[in-house]
């Protein structure tokens, strides 16, 4: 039998009950824009990272623009971010004319390595936008003495980090504005897209909330020209269904992790590096081979679901050779990305299918 990489379906039947009802609340109070939901979904995701605000947009993508715009980025202006992510981490910093910086990873964790900071900063820097690849947090000490020192704002990139903390702290809390994606992948996700920014700052909760409706304020009045960018009243719905369950979801992913790290041990695989000052919620089980085209053959032939995060560095890809990067450059993110692949990790994963993909993968690694 085929085991994909995630399966929605095996989440659905599961809460199905509960679903159903919450959207057929939705088209029986007919506010699909903004409605009730979404305002209640941004309380409790604040809530839940430890903030004051939440702001509902219309995807992960457009809460890290919309976060960019909020503190004044622009044309000829530089963000530091990861060498190492999907494409949103840097495509939305040049769609407002500004300059992504690259900074190589970490050989662990593949986050952006703060000791490569400094050397990234230029008079033209104005923020930092770390990315928590995986679903664990980089070492954020390091990089808010850096902001600290270089008055930067910190946008925290944490599409894939809902629920994960560094040192008791929650992904979203530690800088300036944090930002989740709802993508259905993700730990949490609804049922199409949809993302939100959370901060404690009340002037970026107005400018976002303004930003969000077409920077319309009040409403058919622009100060400022916005975007069309809000969470959907039934995605919300979805959302606040699925988010009690959140935290039992992430267990299960993290007992899954625990179970390939032992079965791994001691094969060529590097297996993904949980940090003390972490808990890792697996968004993706990631692991680096280098035998990484003869384990995608195995588990073809196998039907067994995987996917490569990230085949090609930012620094490497074709909309950005204008930036002027060479290969060579970041050599940790061109060794890390020939190697990583992702295992299945979702919550409903059987105990007889993990062994089957362990099985197969060791048969590869051996």
């Amino acid at each position: 039998m085929p085991i994909p990489l995630l399966d929605l379906k095996r989440q659905y039947i599961a809460i199905k009950d509960k679903l159903d009802k919450a959207v057929l609340r939705v088209f029986e109070h007919g506010h699909f824009i903004l409605g009730p939901e979404v305002a209640e979904l941004e309380k409790k995701i604040a809530k839940t990272c430890g903030v004051k605000y939440g702001v509902g947009v219309a995807s992960g993508t457009d809460a890290l623009l919309l976060s960019l715009r909020a503190a004044g980025i622009g044309p000829g202006d530089e963000v530091i971010t990861s060498d190492f992510s999907f494409f949103a981490s840097a495509g939305v910093i040049s769609r407002l004319g500004a300059n992504p910086v690259f900074v190589d990873i970490d050989i662990d964790t593949y986050n952006l390595d703060p000791a490569q900071l400094e050397r990234a900063i230029t008079p033209k820097t104005r923020a930092i936008m770390p990315v928590y690849l995986f679903g664990q947090l980089m070492d954020m000490d390091p990089l808010m003495r850096v902001a600290q020192e270089h008055n930067l704002i910190v946008i925290e990139d944490a599409a894939q980090a809902i629920g994960a903390t560094y040192k008791g702290c929650r992904a979203g809390s530690i800088g300036h504005l944090g930002c989740f994606s709802f993508y259905p992948s993700k730990n949490l996700g609804g049922a199409g897209d949809g993302g939100m920014v959370v901060t404690d700052s009340d002037n970026y909760h107005e400018l976002l909330s303004i930003l969000r409706v077409h920077g319309a304020n009040p409403k058919y009045y622009h100060k400022i020209i916005g975007y069309n960018s809000r969470l959907s009243t039934l995605q919300a719905a979805v959302l606040l269904v699925k988010l009690d369950y959140l935290e039992d979801w992430t267990e299960k992913r993290r007992s899954h992790a625990k179970v390939y790290d032992a079965a791994f041990k001691g094969t060529a695989i590097k297996t993904p590096v949980a940090k003390d000052y972490s808990y890792h919620i697996y968004n993706q089980y990631t692991l680096a081979i280098e035998n990484r085209d003869e384990l995608v053959t195995a588990l073809k032939e196998k039907n067994i679901g995987y996917d490569i995060y990230y085949p090609i560095p930012f620094h490497l890809q074709e909309c950005f050779r204008s930036l002027g990067y060479r290969k060579g450059d970041f050599p940790v993110t061109e060794k890390i990305s020939s190697m990583v692949i992702s295992l299945p990790i979702y919550p409903e994963l059987t105990v007889a299918e993990q062994e089957e993909v362990i099985e197969t993968v060791k048969a590869v690694s051996a």
